[in-house]
C-alpha cells in the first residue's frame, strides 16, 4: 500500500510517501516570512502553502520513486490548525483524489503525532502518550488504534506555547522554544524557582502562571544580569515545564498500568525532557517510544503513517470531508 501525505495545518508546507511500513519520502516547505513578526501570521501562512504545495508533492513523489498512479490513498492533516492553512492542503487533496479516483483519509494531526512513533518503533499497545506541541499538551490512553482516552489536557497555554513565548520576553529570535533549550543546555537548571502550576493536582496542565511568573521576574532584572544569566534562566524554565509533564506522564503511566510510554509533538525533541522521560522509563521498566527529530515537529509523514493504519482499517472519507480548527 503507497500512501501520499500531506499537511498544510500551521506554517509547514508538507508531502511525503509511506509504503511497505517505510518512510519512502519526507519533504518540508518551511516559511521564513513569519520571522519579522515573532510569529505565525495565518493570512500569510495560507498563502505560502498555496505557493508551494505543488511543488512540495511532486518532489515527495519524485524522491519516493513513485507517481501519482501508484498511489493507493491520499492522507491528509484535517485539523486542528489554521483554518485557511488547512483548506489548502486539504482541497489539493480532494483534487487529486477525485480527478484520479484515489480514496481520500482525513487525519487528526494531534494524532498523527502519536503514530509517527511508529514509523521507527514496533507498533505496540496499550501505551500512554504524552503529546506536546506549540498548540496541544495532552496525556493519551491509547488502548488500541485509534480508541483513544484524553486523561489529562491544558487548561490554557501549552507546554510549547510557554517556551515560545517565555522566549520571546526573553528576547530570543523566533522560533524560541528550540532556542531556550539550546541556551537551558550550558545553564543551571536550579538558578531560579519558577512555580509548577497543579503538578501534583490531576492530570491537567496549566502553564499561563509560569509565563507570567517569568515576565515579572525578568522586569525587575537589569540587562547586564539578564544577558549574563541568559542560559541559567532559561535551563531554570525549562526545568519547570518539563518536571510538570514528567510528573504527570508518570502518574498517568501508574494509573493505566502499561508498559508502553511515548513522547509525540514538537517538543518531543526538547532535550531537558528526553532526559528526564529517559530516567522515568528506566525507574519504572518501560518500553520509551521518542520520534526522531524529524518527524517531532509538523511533517507529512506522521500524516502519511496514519492513513496507512488507517487505510488498514478501511477508514476512509468521503470528498465532503472538512477541516476542523479545535479539538476538545
Amino acid at each position: 500500500m503507497i500512501i501520499l501525505g500531506i499537511e498544510s495545518s500551521c506554517d509547514e508546507t508538507a508531502a511525503a510517501i509511506y509504503a511497505d511500513r517505510k518512510n519512502l519520502s519526507n519533504i518540508i516547505a518551511s516559511q521564513a516570512v513569519h520571522e519579522q513578526f515573532g510569529g505565525v501570521v495565518p493570512e500569510l501562512a495560507s498563502r505560502a502553502h498555496h505557493k508551494t504545495i505543488s511543488k512540495t508533492v511532486a518532489q515527495a513523489l519524485e524522491e519516493a520513486s513513485v507517481s501519482v498512479d501508484d498511489l493507493d490513498g491520499i492522507a491528509v492533516s484535517q485539523g486542528p490548525g489554521l483554518m485557511g492553512s488547512l483548506l489548502v492542503g486539504l482541497s489539493f487533496a480532494k483534487g487529486l483524489a477525485l480527478s484520479r479516483k484515489i480514496p481520500i483519509i482525513g487525519v487528526n494531526h494531534i494524532d498523527a503525532h502519536m503514530y509517527a512513533n511508529f514509523i521507527e518503533h514496533d507498533e505496540v499497545y496499550p501505551f500512554v502518550a504524552l503529546i506536546v506541541s506549540g498548540g496541544h499538551t495532552r496525556l493519551v490512553y491509547v488502548e488500541e488504534a485509534f480508541q483513544h482516552e484524553v486523561l489529562g489536557k491544558t487548561r490554557d497555554d501549552a507546554a510549547g506555547e510557554a517556551f515560545d513565548k517565555i522566549g520571546k520576553i526573553l528576547d530570543l529570535p523566533y522560533p524560541a522554544g528550540p532556542v531556550v533549550d539550546k541556551l537551558s543546555q550550558k545553564g543551571d537548571p536550579k538558578f531560579h524557582q519558577f512555580p509548577r502550576a497543579m503538578i501534583n493536582k490531576g492530570l491537567d496542565f496549566s502553564f499561563s502562571g509560569l509565563k507570567t511568573s517569568a515576565l515579572y521576574y525578568t522586569q525587575e532584572l537589569e540587562s547586564s544580569f539578564l544577558k549574563k544569566h541568559l542560559h541559567d534562566i532559561c535551563a531554570s524554565v525549562s526545568d519547570a515545564i518539563t518536571d510538570v509533564l514528567t510528573v504527570k506522564l508518570k502518574q498517568a503511566v501508574k494509573l493505566k498500568n502499561v508498559n508502553h510510554v511515548m513522547l509525540a509533538g514538537g517538543v518531543s525533541a526538547n532535550s531537558m525532557l528526553r532526559i528526564k522521560v529517559e530516567s522515568m522509563a528506566r525507574e519504572l521498566g518501560l518500553n520509551l517510544m521518542i520520534p526522531a527529530m524529524q518527524y517531532c515537529t509538523d511533517n507529512a509523514a506522521m500524516i502519511a503513517i496514519t492513513g496507512a493504519m488507517k487505510a488498514r482499517q478501511h477508514l476512509y472519507d468521503d470528498l465532503d470531508l472538512k477541516p476542523f480548527a479545535r479539538i476538545e
